[in-house]
């Protein structure tokens, strides 16, 4: 699966430094002759339980992270829209016209999807400057794209009035997904970047797009995001391997259930007619499916209790899962995970996302974070042969606008104390 590389400027709880802001600022005045008159974010995200559940019928539980990708932006006169990127040196003027086609790979061809869905949709556009800056982790599946894509929707949403809703926004960035870009992912990243909400979680079905903001203050602890950097090269060809065995373990149950998907059932009604699926291995696709749905639903009601001890029990249990009987999880999954389980300061972890490399998350105890970080970097690297780059978040707030006012002001307050 095609993932946006986003260069690695690692920003604690995206608290962006004031020297960043400055040279987002400056960075735009050079590179446009004039200042920027608005700026949005968008965050990554994480899904916190509920792995390879959201095509079958299942719930998801992604939320919000607090560093993402930040867009300065102000109009024209040129008939032209001018993309550039601190992440980047490739770069794109093209003149406003009917519409665009994807062109290779470049990081721009996001934000000009969704400006080809606009045009499409019969809105009139005029020529823009946009500069991006991302702050999510080099190749960690913490949904770089989807967050390029919802923060440029709601930019252009707000500039032109175009009137859209958040799930109008939600639905556009996966249409570029699929039919500009041309990955089919769900939906559950783009709804996660933009629903996302400050200490809470969201209990998400994908095939409805019924959710439930699920309070989750996680106290004394915050998020560890433990990217293992190693290429994802198997994850589009398993997963597409374990879209099939799904399907053909719910027609094995539709012998004598009637059912949709395989998460129409729980788990006491899978041990009754787990004997319809005579495949082992099918039937352990379909246990985890099955068990993991049942799992999100337990960690929406521990996350709502404060009840962190079995909210990180859950996600030990969700990981025993996807490697054992969904087997997508892998040597340097496994070891950070494993690592997780020896220290006490850890309330639980797991591997998030398709697997076979990517990130792991953990709950760490943040005052235990530092020792954390050090000790499964040495862990890993031993165990590996080269170190994992770990990240820490709390839980933040979908996409938005930021007041330019403020940072104008900083900067000035900054340059005359400079």
């Amino acid at each position: 699966m095609y993932v946006l590389h986003f260069f690695l400027i690692f920003v604690f709880l995206s608290q962006l430094p004031s020297s960043m802001k400055d040279t987002l600022y400056k960075e735009f005045k050079t590179k446009f002759n004039k200042d920027a008159e608005n700026i949005y974010f968008s965050p990554g995200r994480v899904n916190l339980i509920g792995e390879h559940i959201d095509y079958n019928g299942g719930l998801v539980m992604p939320c919000a992270i607090t560093f993402g990708t930040y867009l300065l932006v102000s109009p024209n006169d040129d008939g032209l829209f001018r993309f550039r990127s601190l992440n980047f040196d490739d770069q794109l003027d093209i003149p406003v016209q009917a519409g665009y086609q994807k062109t290779g790979d470049s990081w721009f061809n996001y934000p000009l999807g969704v400006i080809e869905y606009f045009l499409n949709d019969g809105h009139k556009l005029r020529g823009m400057d946009m500069l991006f800056y991302g702050d999510i982790p080099i190749g960690s599946g913490l949904s770089s794209s989807a967050s390029i894509e919802v923060v440029t929707a709601f930019a252009l949403n707000e500039l032109t009035n175009s009137g859209y809703s958040k799930l109008d926004l939600v639905k556009l960035s996966k249409s570029v997904e699929n039919n500009f870009i041309g990955v089919n992912c769900g939906i559950m990243d783009q709804f996660a970047v933009a629903f996302g909400e400050k200490n809470k979680a969201l209990m998400l079905n994908c095939d409805t797009l019924d959710y439930q903001a699920v309070d989750s203050n996680l106290g004394d602890y915050i998020l560890a995001i433990i990217n293992t950097n190693k290429p994802r090269k198997l994850a589009e060809s398993k997963y597409n391997e374990r879209v099939q065995e799904c399907q053909a373990a719910l027609t094995d149950l539709k012998q004598q259930l009637d059912i949709n998907y395989l998460c129409d059932i729980d788990t006491a009604a899978f041990n009754k007619y787990s004997h319809l699926i005579t495949d082992k291995v099918l039937k352990r696709r379909a246990q985890h499916v099955i068990e993991e749905n049942d799992r999100v639903k337990l960690a929406a009601t521990a996350l709502s209790n404060n009840d962190l001890t079995e909210f990180g029990r859950l996600m030990y249990a969700s990981h025993d899962s996807l490697r054992d009987l969904y087997e997508v999880s892998g040597k340097e999954l496994d070891t950070i995970v494993e690592y997780s389980k020896t220290d006490t300061n850890v309330a639980g972890a797991r591997m998030t996302g398709a697997g076979f490399g990517g990130c792991a998350i953990a709950l760490v105890k943040e005052d235990a974070f530092d020792s954390f970080s050090k000790n499964v970097i040495e862990f890993y690297t031993d165990k590996i042969g080269y170190a994992p780059s770990v990240y820490s978040s709390l839980i933040g707030d979908g996409v938005s606008g930021l007041e330019i006012s403020d940072w104008r002001l900083e900067v000035s307050v900054r340059q005359e104390i400079d």
